[in-house]
This record gives C-alpha cells, sequence and structure tokens, in this order.
C-alpha cells in the first residue's frame, strides 16, 4: 500500500498555497441558496400563495437575512451595509421582475398563468438569479454572485454571467443552453431562444482582456432564435433585429434587419 500518510502531508500542503492565494471570503454556499430561495417567496408570495399576508412575506425577509448573516459568519458586519443597499433595491427588482413575467406570458401562447410562470419556468429562475446577483456583482460581492448564478445555471442549463447588463421585460423560451457572457449588455423588450451565445471572440490573451469587453451588445426589440451565436465586445445587434436559428455573427447588423444564414434582409 502507498504511504497515505505522506500524500496527506503533501495534499494538506497543497492546501495551504492555496489558500494563501486566495481573497475571497469563505461563504457558506448552501446558505446562500437558502437566501435565494426566500427571497424569491418574498418577493412573490401574493402569487405563490392564495392568503399572502405582510408578515408572511417579512418572515420570508428574515429567512433570507439570517441566511446571508449564516453564510458570511463573523465576517458578515463588514459587508453589511452593501446587503442593507441590495435589500433596500428589492421593490426595483420585484418591479423589474414583473416586466420581465408579463413578456414572458405575452410571448408565450404555453403559458397559462403568471402563477405558473413564477412556479415552473427556467427563464424566470434564470432571470431572478441573475437580477439577484448583479446587485452583489456591482458592489464587488461577485463570489456570492457567482454562486448565485451557478445554482441556477445548474438548475436550468442558463447561464447568465452577474456582470451582464439586461434591461426591461428580458424574455428567454425554453432556455437550455444560453450562455451570456460577463460584459454583454441586453436592451429592452428582447427575446433569446434555447442555445443562444453572446461569447467573446478569443480568450487567447485570457488575463489581460479581464477589464476589456469582450461580448456583444444588443440594442431594443432584438430576437435571437436557437442555436444563434453572435460574438465580439464591438459587436452591436441593432434595434428590431431578428435574427435566424444557427447563424453566426461576428460583426455589428444594423436596425431594423433580418439575419437567415448569411443573408441580412430589411424588415
Amino acid at each position: 500500500m502507498r504511504n497515505l500518510e505522506e500524500i496527506a502531508l503533501r495534499l494538506y500542503q497543497d492546501k495551504n498555497e492555496a489558500e494563501a492565494q486566495r481573497n475571497e471570503v469563505k461563504i457558506c454556499r448552501d446558505a446562500i441558496i437558502e437566501f435565494y430561495r426566500s427571497i424569491k417567496d418574498a418577493l412573490f408570495f401574493d402569487y405563490l400563495s392564495e392568503n399572502c399576508k405582510k408578515k408572511d412575506i417579512e418572515t420570508e425577509l428574515k429567512k433570507s437575512y439570517e441566511a446571508l448573516q449564516n453564510s458570511f459568519g463573523p465576517l458578515f458586519d463588514e459587508y453589511k451595509e452593501k446587503i442593507d443597499e441590495i435589500y433596500d433595491k428589492l421593490p426595483e427588482i420585484k418591479e423589474k421582475m414583473l416586466l420581465d413575467i408579463e413578456a414572458i406570458f405575452k410571448g408565450d401562447p404555453a403559458a397559462d398563468s403568471y402563477f405558473e410562470i413564477v412556479s415552473t419556468y427556467p427563464g424566470f429562475t434564470a432571470i431572478l438569479a441573475y437580477r439577484l446577483s448583479h446587485e452583489f456583482y456591482l458592489r464587488k460581492m461577485k463570489f456570492v454572485a457567482r454562486i448565485l448564478s451557478e445554482y441556477a445555471h445548474s438548475r436550468t442549463g442558463i447561464d447568465i454571467n452577474p456582470g451582464a447588463q439586461i434591461g426591461k421585460s428580458f424574455f428567454i423560451d425554453h432556455g437550455t443552453g444560453i450562455v451570456i457572457g460577463e460584459t454583454s449588455i441586453i436592451g429592452d423588450n428582447c427575446k433569446i431562444y434555447q442555445g443562444v451565445t453572446l461569447g467573446a471572440l478569443s480568450l487567447k490573451d485570457g488575463r489581460k482582456l479581464k477589464e476589456v469587453k469582450r461580448h456583444p451588445t444588443l440594442l431594443n426589440n432584438v430576437i435571437l432564435y436557437s442555436g444563434a451565436s453572435i460574438f465580439g465586445g464591438n459587436t452591436i445587434i441593432g434595434n428590431n433585429v431578428i435574427v435566424g436559428s444557427n447563424v453566426e455573427i461576428k460583426e455589428s447588423i444594423p436596425d431594423n434587419t433580418i439575419v437567415r444564414g448569411n443573408t441580412c434582409i430589411s424588415r
């Protein structure tokens, strides 16, 4: 048998070296997920329960806050001010989410109710996780933001980086396989189907690209059908553009255009 004690020592030394290099706070992932679940219930208790009362919402808010306290542990006080700012933003986040729900309901004839969307739709789950994680991202709490986004990713197959900027009335239909990169910008009233990628042209230089806009911009009222791939930080998809399935784009598209294969047609 191999010398397990020696192997364990080597692994422990590697652990110490890794710990010395990392700056993130040690955060409990499960507690962050509990925070998400309680926040969802607090924001949409009126949709999830027939007898919604103010005290029920307050209870869920308290549970979510306690989950964050448990996650951060003794370091919570260092982040309390930023966390309180996020709680102050919750009414605004709900307003945005209601527009997202409305966009989903109007755009999907299979949806029978807002309750169904809130309870079952993967697009709703991914967008809510994004809108929450984005607030943590803006406050330099990127590790928490990533936990939230990866939780939604694991549940829905939709990967939205918390750093993306997404406007109002965002509609994800089906959604599996969608990737939205960190520096993507998405305007209002945009619709994205499954398998869409908003990606970078190249990551050859790796870390040198960290502060560079690497991902495309969608203006307002853009529709991207399944499998569309759009690359590059300088690529702008204009207002009212429709991009067909399985199209690859690496350059800007003017307003009011339909893109099919290699063909651009004015609408």
